[in-house]
Formats: structure tokens, C-alpha cells, sequence
């Protein structure tokens, strides 16, 4: 079992990329498959992945999961995806933006998503529409970074948001930053999409906008203290600190590896370096990655302290504060870990982005140590809540283990806080 489920370790999930979900592949941190190869990118794991094309699938679930799933993304209107991005650069949309969150102040999120299932599907696959879908995504999206001044984003009226927060005027919430709906968690979708559109895919054009985008940000952070960069992480941000710990080992530039340390929130890992759980009632998803982050950096950086603390807090969510299928949290927050009442009685339970999010801490944790109980736990949650949340064909995603809380419309493009 260990050698089948290491050989599948990076293709489980991306063969069932179940929607838009992004894979736990989307986290390495080395080209795969037809990807160009980057001398400077070396992982400092002793354990290594497959690439995405050097595993073929067989009938079974895993493969219907991956057909349903390029059936999906191909059944997406890229220029819907690409119209918040068009609209923020002053540049005429060609078609009007998806529905829901797409234009109801996430706008734009769905597009980092985009690139990355797209980058992770043609890999896996070799469907040439992928590629020619993912080169035209980023064709169109070069055009409006380049009309923006290097930014990248759907944020309504985002250009205005970030000149507050560049000249330290920050009003932060839970779920809003500046008077947005969690604008730094909106761009972490692209800064991952393109990341993921240059590792996995192999797309020079992709690299090049990600550093444009890195730069801008780094601008935009420049006269920041830490303090105020804290106070900003109080928002949900996604992974902002794993992408940014990923930009430094790709290009080797010191500074982004510094923005990833600044964007690790410290009153989410301080406890965690002193082995304390303090999650009880967080916002769980929020959270998780934020250690894979966490743990990227100190790869990054041989900080044995901080993958202690991300270690603990796998142990104690998958040993403490997970059921059986290996989810955790109810509405979408920690519960009490020694009451769990709520998960049996609740009519929202464990949420599929958070299993899929520590399926992703799990795999890194094992490429570090070779320990097979975070492949135990990364095998039972792929079958018993990530496979089983795909509708066998139409591709719609149940976004909790529950009938009447699926995701309505085949289109709706309601996602979870995936990386991140």
C-alpha cells in the first residue's frame, strides 16, 4: 500500500480535482511532467514526487474523477472568468463576469483558480485545449497587468484599496480589509494560478507576470512596519506566505522570502512554537493555510522550530479535532475538541476545503520526513471526503458531507478557500 499510494501521492487528488479544487501537486515546489526544468529549484525533501505524466490511469473512480473534471473546466467561459480583471485594468470585457461571488466583491478569485486546475489538468493529461485554454488566459491577463502597472486583480475598485493600505491606512475585519471582501485572500488566488501556471505547466510567460506581480506587491508593502502587515493579516489572506516562500526559491531573492515571514500571522503560530491549541472557535480554513505556509518557510529557510510548530498543529487537528472521514470543524470553525456533539447534530459539517487543505500540509510534512501516518491520513481523506464530494456527472461539489448542501448550479462558481 505505502509504494501505491507514494507513487499516486501528487496524481491522487489531481485526477480527482473534484471542480475547481485546486490538488495537493499544486504545492510542489519543482517543475512536473512537460514543465521546463529551473536549475535553481532544488527540493530539499529526500522524498520526490512523480510527474503528473509519468502516471496513466486505468478505469476506475480516480479516472472518471478526471475526465468529469476536464469536462468541467472546459465547459467554463474563459472570458467570464476574465472579465473582472478587464473591467479593474479599463480594459472592454468581452463577456459579463460569472455570478455570485464572481460579482458580488470577490470578483476575480475564480480566475487564480483557473490557471492552476488548468496547469494540473493539462499536465496530468496532455489535452492540448487545456493548454491552449491556459495560454489564453494568460495572454488576456498579461494584457491587463500590463495596462495596470504591474497589478493583477478582480477586486472592485481595487487600485483605491491598495493605496490606503500602501500609505498605512489599514481597517481590517475577519472577512474584509479596507471596506473589500477579503481582497488579500482574492490575490492569493492569482499569485497561485500563476505559480502553478509556471511550475506545473512550464509557462515562461507566467513566471515573468508572477514576479511583475511580486514586485508590485512588494512596493505596496515597502513602507510598512511589521506591525501594520500583522494587523492587515487579521483578514483572511489565504496562503500569501507559501506562495511568497515558493517566489524566493525559484528566483533566490531574499525579499520574498522576508514577505513570506512578514505574512505568517503570528498570533496563529505563537502558540503553536510553544505547543499550546489555542484553535478552539477560530474560523478553521482560514487557518490551515496559513501553516502550510508556515511550513514553506521553514524549508525555506531551516527553521526547525516552525516545522515543529506546523507539525503540531497537524497532529492536533488530525488526532484531536478530526472525525473518521478526516474532515474537521463545524460552520466552518473549530469546535470544542472535547466536546463534538456539534459535528453529529450540526446541519453544516466538515468542510471539503479544509480536509483538502491538510491533505496538502499532510504531503508536505511527508516529502520532509517520510513518516507514513501523514500518507494513512492523506489516504483516508482522499476516499472518504475529497472522491465522494464530485456529482459523478455533471461535476457539481458537495462543499459539506451533506445532500441538501450541494453547491446548486453547475455554474455558480461558489468555492471554497482553497490555498490559498
Amino acid at each position: 500500500m505505502f509504494a501505491a499510494i507514494k507513487v499516486g501521492l501528487c496524481q491522487l487528488v489531481s485526477v480527482g480535482a473534484m471542480l475547481m479544487m485546486l490538488t495537493a501537486c499544486s504545492e510542489q515546489t519543482e517543475h512536473t511532467g512537460t514543465a521546463v526544468k529551473d536549475t535553481k529549484q532544488t527540493d530539499k525533501s529526500s522524498q520526490q514526487l512523480f510527474a503528473l505524466d509519468q502516471v496513466s490511469l486505468s478505469a476506475g473512480p480516480f479516472l472518471h474523477a478526471q475526465q468529469t473534471n476536464v469536462r468541467y473546466l472546459l465547459a467554463l467561459h474563459p472570458d467570464q472568468l476574465l472579465a473582472p480583471y478587464l473591467r479593474e485594468a479599463g480594459i472592454e470585457q468581452k463577456a459579463a463576469s460569472y455570478g455570485n461571488w464572481e460579482d458580488t466583491g470577490l470578483d476575480g478569485h475564480i480566475g487564480g483558480h483557473y490557471l492552476s486546475a488548468l496547469s494540473l489538468a493539462w499536465a496530468a493529461t496532455g489535452d492540448e485545449e487545456l493548454k491552449r485554454r491556459l495560454d489564453y488566459m494568460l495572454n488576456e491577463l498579461q494584457r491587463a497587468q500590463q495596462a495596470n502597472n504591474g497589478y493583477l486583480g478582480g477586486i472592485p475598485d481595487g487600485q483605491a484599496m491598495w493605496q490606503q493600505i500602501h500609505d498605512g491606512n489599514i481597517k481590517a475585519d475577519l472577512f474584509s480589509l479596507n471596506d473589500r471582501w477579503v481582497p488579500l485572500y482574492n490575490i492569493d488566488k492569482i499569485f497561485h494560478g500563476l505559480r502553478d501556471a509556471y511550475l506545473i505547466a512550464g509557462s515562461e510567460q507566467a513566471k515573468t507576470m508572477l514576479f511583475t506581480l511580486g514586485e508590485w506587491f512588494l512596493n505596496l508593502t515597502a513602507k510598512l512596519s511589521d506591525e501594520q502587515i500583522q494587523q492587515m493579516l487579521y483578514s483572511e489572506y489565504g496562503g500569501l506566505n507559501a506562495v511568497f516562500a515558493d517566489m524566493a526559491t525559484i528566483s533566490e531573492d531574499k525579499r520574498y522570502l522576508k514577505l513570506a515571514r512578514q505574512f505568517t500571522h503570528n498570533s496563529i503560530i505563537d502558540p503553536l512554537l510553544e505547543k499550546q491549541d489555542k484553535l478552539t472557535g477560530l474560523h478553521a480554513n482560514t487557518q490551515i493555510p496559513k501553516i502550510i505556509g508556515m511550513l514553506k518557510v521553514a524549508d525555506a529557510s531551516d527553521d526547525e522550530a516552525w516545522q515543529q510548530g506546523a507539525d503540531y498543529f497537524w497532529q492536533t487537528v488530525t488526532k484531536q479535532r478530526s472525525v473518521a472521514i478526516g474532515g474537521n470543524s463545524v460552520r466552518e470553525h473549530f469546535h470544542d475538541k472535547n466536546d463534538f456533539t456539534p459535528m453529529v447534530e450540526d446541519v453544516e459539517g466538515p468542510e471539503t476545503c479544509n480536509t483538502y487543505n491538510m491533505m496538502k500540509l499532510s504531503k508536505l510534512l511527508f516529502l520532509k520526513t517520510a513518516d507514513t501516518r501523514y500518507l494513512e491520513y492523506y489516504e483516508r481523506a482522499t476516499y472518504n471526503h475529497i472522491l465522494s464530494s464530485q456529482h459523478p456527472e455533471h461535476g457539481g461539489l458537495v462543499y459539506r458531507p451533506l445532500p441538501h448542501l450541494f453547491i446548486g448550479a453547475r455554474f455558480n462558481v461558489v468555492l471554497c478557500r482553497v490555498r490559498h
